[in-house]
């Protein structure tokens, strides 16, 4: 079971959700816990005070440390105890200045024997709290009103990777930045009808060629990582590429090279449209070809640098 304590100062805003779906009837079978530790009784003083105007000024109220190390002391005692020598509660404080939380970020909390996850709101927490807790991450480079949405992103992604938390344990394991494929986006997906509005399944798909339908999937995972995500392609080698479907594959990044961001969302919309791989590569070639050639949407001379 992976046990999770969030220190919160809206606990509501962590149990609510936590009560429906795979993660609710996980937690009914005895394979998650989460513990929503309300950080309004570590306050100070007799209101309770949690926080407190920043030094040197500037805007907003700062998370005071006293409270806070408080609480994130009294959930690893918790947790530890409970443990019994089985392991360490590790603490993980949610800020937007965080180390980017990724796929393999999650993995590696869902095997944690229990977690702390320390929820931030206002201008942040009071630096010094940093030293009590044992990593620092971030959900994206957004900020938030607080630290709970990016707790419960955290808790659902680790949770969903406990053994049994999924009805098919291949779930996990074929999806975005799974291993399975290399850490590409997953594929386009269907499912019934075979055509919608004129717009029929790929006959891959179709076919009952279980060799076919991978190859199928794996050449849309490389063309739809590099229209929407290049920067995941950095450690696949070209020679793990189907070979009939590098050129496609390539469209985006290569014939888009000097174009402006419109032409280049023009192309990756062309790539999805062409999804089907009868057609695919060709369409994708013609649209970006023609958007190309579009007076005024270059951006190969100097006048619209910097647009």
């Amino acid at each position: 079971m992976l046990r999770i304590d969030v220190v919160t100062l809206f606990p509501r805003m962590i149990e609510e959700p936590l009560r429906e779906s795979i993660l609710g009837r996980a937690a009914a079978a005895g394979l998650l816990r989460v513990t929503a530790r309300d950080l309004r009784p570590f306050g100070e003083g007799r209101h309770h005070v949690v926080d407190d105007a920043p030094y040197g000024g500037g805007a907003g109220m700062v998370m005071k440390p006293g409270p806070l190390v408080s609480a994130i002391e009294a959930a690893r005692a918790e947790l530890d105890a409970e443990l019994a020598g089985a392991g360490r509660a590790r603490v993980v404080l949610l800020d937007p200045q965080g180390v980017p939380f990724v796929q393999a970020s999650a993995a590696r909390l869902a095997r944690e024997a229990a977690l702390v996850l320390v929820c931030g709101r206002y201008e942040g927490v009071d630096e010094r709290v940093r030293e009590f807790v044992d990593e620092t991450l971030s959900v994206g480079d957004f900020v938030l009103t607080g630290g709970e949405f990016a707790a419960l992103c955290v808790v659902d992604a680790a949770a969903r990777l406990v053994p049994g938390v999924l009805g098919n344990e291949a779930s996990g394991a074929s999806e975005s930045f799974s291993d399975a494929d290399g850490g590409l986006l997953e594929g386009p997906q269907y499912t019934r009808p075979v055509e919608f509005r004129g717009r029929r399944v790929p006959e891959a798909l179709l076919s009952g060629d279980h060799a076919r339908v991978a190859r199928w999937r794996h050449e849309q995972a490389l063309a739809r990582t590099r229209a929407a995500r290049p920067d995941l392609l950095a450690g696949v080698s070209s020679a793990a590429e189907p070979a009939g479907e590098r050129g496609a594959a390539r469209t985006v990044p290569e014939q888009t090279a000097g174009t402006t961001p419109e032409v280049r969302g023009a192309a990756a919309d062309a790539l999805r449209e062409g999804a089907a791989p009868d057609r695919g590569a060709s369409r994708v070639a013609d649209a970006f070809g023609a958007a190309r050639r579009e007076p005024g949407r270059l951006g190969d001379g100097d006048e619209d640098e910097g647009a």
